[in-house]
């Protein structure tokens, strides 16, 4: 996990209010990453099934199951390096 990724993460969660479902581009735009870093670490996220589609032929992303696990820390990094 890099810090890009727990920003996308911690984005999408929106902590405190309804969780979010944001297309690469507005992740960007409320994260400080370029929209080509997020779209790289959306696959990456997207392939550990940390986040889902919410519509895929949109490019709209929200947090899985297995993202609010991983940020209540329930899933450990190590299990992630394991799906690789």
């Amino acid at each position: 996990m890099t810090p890009a990724d727990r920003a996308i993460l911690e984005r999408l969660e929106n902590e405190g209010n309804e969780e979010l479902v944001l297309t690469p581009r507005l992740l960007a735009d409320n994260t400080d990453y370029a929209r080509t870093t997020v779209q790289e670490h959306l696959a990456d996220l997207l392939d550990h099934g940390l986040v889902e589609y919410f519509d895929e032929t949109a490019s709209v992303y929200q947090l899985s199951d297995r993202g609010r696990a991983y940020l209540a820390g329930e899933l450990d990094v190590s299990e992630l390096e394991d799906d690789e």
